[in-house]
């Protein structure tokens, strides 16, 4: 069964999908919640976003490979899926070497889950691929329903679709700071930007984009930041979104950053008058 996912979608980590935000989303209708930062094997944060929702899609972004069985993995899809038909989609990802004492054949690992995922019966339409560079989206589009990317641009949305074809999901993730103040807005994406940008997963994609090693120094020079991270008014923000979908994609993932969970509904509700 396919899934409609809408044009836009929200990202985040679990501990920052309060009850509220959660609720809040859904009104203002987004199109799915995606669930980061390498879920449990069990899917239980994915369950507790599909119980707190009416219809939306819920899906990961991503479960890490070498943190989560993938036939433990199968297992849960099919207790989601029986009790939430049509409504969860199984993201899954490679993550970073960096993070991964046994990172090694990362290619050859997803190609092997992906033969697993296919032995627990998960179908190939519910289920996605974190996904930069050219062989793994090549990959995404051979073996499941399409790509995941993460820290990127409109620019690799473009050469993402040309890489995927027609018919196949691509999701890009966007992060923004809903503020007008340049400089503030680019502290704090600064800030969050550190860590991402020693990965080298992040830095050799945003390499293949023209970004040399000074542009991604320091937290980013001041062009690589604006592009990672959308800032300004919720209007400049959505012709930034926009600009992913003129690209070629079929859903933009919006991640709101530098707030509290309790502050987040506002930015979204102010996103939703001008997107929706």
């Amino acid at each position: 069964m396919a899934l409609t996912l809408g044009r836009i979608g929200v990202w985040h980590p679990a501990d920052k999908w309060r009850a509220e935000l959660v609720a809040g989303v859904e009104q203002l209708g987004y199109g799915a919640l995606w669930l980061g930062v390498s879920p449990a094997a069990d899917l239980r944060d994915a369950e507790i976003l599909l119980a707190a929702t009416n219809s939306m899609v819920v899906g990961t972004s991503i479960v890490n490979v070498w943190s989560a069985d993938a036939a433990a993995v199968a297992v849960s899809y099919h207790r989601l899926e029986e009790r939430f038909p049509g409504r969860f989609m199984l993201g899954i990802g490679i993550g970073h070497r960096e993070h991964t004492g046994e990172y090694k054949s990362p290619y050859e690992t997803l190609v092997e889950y992906l033969d697993e995922l296919d032995e627990g019966r998960v179908p190939v339409d519910r289920r996605m691929l974190a996904a930069l560079g050219p062989r793994v989206l090549e990959l995404a589009a051979a073996r499941t329903a399409g790509a995941l990317p993460y820290l990127t641009t409109p620019e690799h949305t473009r050469e993402a679709r040309s890489t995927l074809g027609d018919g196949v999901l691509l999701v890009p993730e966007q992060k923004v700071v809903l503020e007008t103040d340049k400089e503030v807005a680019r502290a704090v994406a600064r800030d969050y930007l550190a860590s991402s940008l020693k990965l080298t997963n992040y830095t050799r994609n945003l390499k293949r984009l023209g970004y040399s090693d000074e542009d991604i120094a320091y937290g980013g020079n001041d062009d690589l930041v604006d592009a990672l991270v959308l800032h300004g008014t919720a209007v400049e923000i959505a012709d930034g979104l926009t600009a992913h979908l003129e690209a070629g994609a079929d859903q933009v993932v919006v991640q709101q950053i530098g707030k509290d969970a309790h502050d987040l509904l506002p930015g979204y509700e102010a996103l939703a008058t001008v997107l929706m």
